[in-house]
Order: C-alpha cells, then sequence, then structure tokens
C-alpha cells in the first residue's frame, strides 16, 4: 500500500517541476529569436541599420550568456527556487519595456535587461528539475524539456511573425507578461527550495567572460562597417579575446571558480558543450537570415514565412518525444550525432538550391530535414550533458551549457550576418541571396563540426560508470523532490 503512495509523491512534484520549467525555458529561449520575423516591421517602425537588427537579438543572447553561469552560482547561493522567481519578475518586466519602446536604442536597451532576467532564471530550470525527478524517469523528463526549449527557439519566426502581422510587433514582447505573472505564484507554491552548501560567487570570474565576450561580439557585429581593420574592431578582438584567456586561466586557478575548468577533462563534457556551441552558431545565424529571406525575397508576409518554416519548427513535436525514448535505449550519443548531421545536410542543401526566384517545393525537403535534425539533437542533449559530471556539479554544468549556447548563438548572428554584409545586402532580390548563400554554407560547416565532437562523449554515462557519486549531492536533493 505504501508504494503507490511514494509514487504519487514523486510524481506530483515532479510534474509540477517540469510544467513551470518548461513554461519558463520555453519564454526565455521563444525570445531568443521571436523577433526575427518581426525585423522589417521593427526596422519599419524604429528604424536602424543592420547593426542594429543584429543587437535586437544580440543584446539578448549576449547578456543572457554572459550572466549564465553567475546567475547559477547566485541560485547555489542564496537559494535557486528563490532567484528562479527574481529571474522571472526581471524577465518580465523588461519584456513590458521592449514592448513600450519608442526606438530602436530603448528597445536593443529593454532586449539586455531580458537577457539578465533570463540568464538567472534559466540555468536553475534544468537544475530544480534535475533535483525533483526521480532517476528512473530523468531520460524521458530532460527529453520533453529540451524538446520545449527546441520548439521555443524554432517557432519563435513563427510566433513572432503571427503577432507582428496580425496585431503589432510589440505583441511579441507582451506575450510574456501575463505568463510571468502566472509563473511567479507558481513557483514559489509548487518549487521546493535548495541551495548548494559552501557555495561561492565568483566576481573576478564573471567580469572577465563579460568583458571578453561583449569585446568579441561588439567587434563582429561592428566589423563590416567600420571595417575590420579598424581601431574599434581590432581592439574589441584582442581585449576579448585576452580576457576570456584570463578567464580560462582564473578556472584553472583559482580555489572556487565560476567554471572549474577540470570539468573539461571529461571528453564527454567538452564534446556535448562545443557541439552545442556550434550547432546554436549555425542554427541562429541560418534562422536569422532565413525567416527576413522568406519575406524580403521570396515576398511572404511574416505570418506566411513563419507558416512555411513550419516543417522545420514543427518537426519537434513530433520526432523529439520519440528521440527522448530513444536515447534512453541506445544512449544519447548517436542521437545527438545523427540529429546534428542532419542538421548540417539540411542547411548545407538549403545553401546548394538556394535563388531569388526559388521555390517553395524546393525548399520543402531541406527544411523538413533541418527539422528532424533538430529534434533529434534536442531532446537528448540536456541528459547527455547532466550524464558527464557528478551531481554536485549539475548546478555549474547546466549554467556553462546554457551559456555556451547562448555564445553560439550571437556569434552566430554577428559572424553570419557579417558574411552577408561582405558579399551581399538589402539592395534588392539577387544581392540578398548572394550575401545568404556562403553565410548558410558557414552555418553547415559549424553544424558538422558539431556533429564530429559530439562522437567525443562516452558511450557510458558517468553516473553509470561510478554510482558512487550520485550520494554527494543526495542530501541536498532531497527537499526538491519530495
Amino acid at each position: 500500500m505504501n508504494t503507490p503512495d511514494t509514487d504519487t509523491k514523486l510524481r506530483g512534484p515532479a510534474v509540477w517541476a517540469l510544467v513551470l520549467t518548461g513554461v519558463a525555458s520555453f519564454m526565455a529561449a521563444l525570445d531568443n529569436l521571436v523577433v526575427t520575423t518581426a525585423l522589417p516591421a521593427i526596422r519599419a517602425d524604429l528604424g536602424g541599420k543592420l547593426e542594429d537588427l543584429e543587437w535586437t537579438v544580440n543584446a539578448y543572447t549576449l547578456t543572457f550568456a554572459v550572466l549564465l553561469m553567475f546567475g547559477a552560482a547566485l541560485g547555489d547561493r542564496f537559494g535557486r527556487r528563490r532567484l528562479f522567481i527574481v529571474g522571472l519578475a526581471i524577465f518580465t518586466g523588461a519584456s513590458a519595456a521592449a514592448a513600450l519602446s519608442s526606438g530602436i536604442d530603448a528597445l536593443i536597451a529593454a532586449r539586455a535587461v531580458q537577457g539578465v532576467g533570463a540568464a538567472i532564471m534559466m540555468p536553475l530550470t534544468l537544475t530544480l528539475l534535475t533535483a525533483a525527478v526521480p532517476a528512473a524517469r530523468r531520460g524521458m523528463a530532460l527529453g520533453i524539456y529540451g524538446a520545449v526549449t527546441g520548439l521555443a527557439v524554432a517557432s519563435g519566426p513563427l510566433i513572432g511573425g503571427s503577432l507582428t502581422e496580425h496585431i503589432s510587433w510589440q505583441w511579441i514582447f507582451w506575450l510574456n507578461v501575463p505568463i510571468g505573472l502566472a509563473l511567479i505564484p507558481l513557483a514559489r507554491l509548487r518549487l521546493a527550495e535548495s541551495t548548494a552548501p559552501g557555495a561561492r560567487l565568483d566576481i573576478p570570474g564573471t567580469l572577465l567572460i563579460s568583458g571578453g565576450l561583449f569585446g568579441i561580439v561588439y567587434a563582429l557585429v561592428n566589423a563590416n562597417s567600420e571595417g575590420w581593420t579598424s581601431a574599434t574592431v581590432l581592439t574589441g578582438l584582442i581585449v576579448g579575446a585576452a580576457l576570456v584567456g584570463g578567464f580560462i586561466h582564473h578556472g584553472f586557478n583559482n580555489a572556487n571558480p565560476m567554471l572549474p575548468m577540470r570539468l573539461f577533462r571529461d571528453r564527454g563534457f567538452l564534446g556535448i558543450n562545443l557541439a552545442s556551441l556550434l550547432m546554436f552558431l549555425g542554427m541562429f545565424g541560418s534562422i536569422f537570415l532565413l525567416s527576413q529571406f522568406l519575406q524580403g525575397v521570396a515576398g511572404y508576409s511574416p505570418t506566411e514565412a513563419g507558416l512555411r518554416m513550419l516543417p522545420w519548427t514543427g518537426m519537434p513535436m513530433i520526432v523529439a518525444p520519440l528521440a527522448g525514448i530513444l536515447s534512453d535505449r541506445i544512449g544519447g550519443r548517436p542521437v545527438v550525432a545523427a540529429g546534428l548531421a542532419f542538421q548540417a545536410l539540411g542547411l548545407g542543401w538549403f545553401a546548394a538550391i538556394l535563388s531569388a526566384d526559388v521555390s517553395y517545393a524546393a525548399q520543402l525537403p531541406p527544411l523538413i530535414l533541418s527539422g528532424i535534425g533538430m529534434a533529434l539533437y534536442f531532446a537528448p542533449a540536456a541528459n547527455v550533458l547532466m550524464s558527464t559530471v557528478a551531481p554536485a556539479d549539475q548546478g555549474k554544468a547546466s549554467g556553462t551549457n546554457n551559456a555556451l549556447r547562448e555564445v553560439g548563438g550571437a556569434l552566430g548572428v554577428a559572424v553570419l550576418a557579417s558574411v552577408f554584409s561582405a558579399q551581399g545586402g538589402y539592395e534588392s532580390p539577387q544581392a540578398f541571396t548572394d550575401g545568404t548563400v556562403p553565410a548558410l554554407w558557414i552555418g553547415a560547416g559549424a553544424v558538422a563540426l558539431a556533429a564530429g565532437l559530439a562522437l567525443l562523449v562516452p558511450r557510458k554515462a558517468k553516473a553509470d560508470r561510478a554510482p558512487a557519486d550520485r550520494s554527494v549531492a543526495v542530501p541536498e536533493k532531497v527537499p526538491a523532490a519530495g
């Protein structure tokens, strides 16, 4: 008689954790690319050059990326549920500010604050979920979580396009406000509090990585307008690289760094994180350009453009749950590697057939292939990541992986837009196509390299190789599971 009661107690908190963290991660991930199909409308309403349009995306991804690990550390130190709620509140308020923006600079500033809120909230979603779900069901739960996150990233153009066309572009931000206001009290009531004993904040590490990544992305975004040899661009690249190097040195030599570089000695952790960075680099940059291609060159409305990307964006709903179950049976490595390979083939196929008068029928096969690849990657990636570290390091592992994804996204938009500007532009449909094709080839190459790096992940999970490690953080995790 006790077993069913025990199962019910485990099931209830786990379901609430999955729903709350899933919805929060959906909002944060959605705002990565929700502005892409709204860019022409934002440009017409608020003005701005290509660099300004890049910053409406990158202001969010950059602050999101550089503060993610700090956000995870804040949660470990002051309480994961508490900081999750704080992040939700900042994100919700900044979404309202973005919707009320009267100029492009105000919009970029609001997007940056949105990224701060997401950086506090997002890494804690995975830690809270992992703690609440029993180990036997963790693969399925993390597969659903990964599918929700992947669907949010992929459906951003459709949701953004529909709201922009039928209401206004401001509603891509207003959408977050009622959802955020509903999640805050539910999180307070339904999520259990937990901390990491002895957790400390790494202020020097945060300053080093924040300054380094900002310098590099700022230089890439401004390279075409100011020239690759300009003092501004060279200074950004050199200083940024030096600060990132200082962050790596700090991670090896500091007693309690934000990101312990020892984690990268595990080839599985190294492989899945580098693969994630390159996946987002290729995918974000490609969606940034293709969503504008469908409107500016193919002549579709924002909603029509989003609908025609559904074979890509809709695949996670169909394939990802199956991929999560498959990864539990055969392991996450082959599923992730296959997904990245399919995504690379899809982008390469797109680059090969793209022209100013390309038919939608010709675009359909690479869209479907890319969608299958995205779903196969997203569903098991979170479980693969968590299997490479001991439970005591899961918070830092989550923050690291999310940060590297966002860094990849920011770099993808900056790098592929830079290639686009060098080879083409907005002057005519042919010029836009001329710039998009080489950018897509670079995106495909980055994701293909990611597929190779995914093979570094061991066949056996760390938890399977060393079951005793699970006891390290069990006392701290127990409250969140009950």
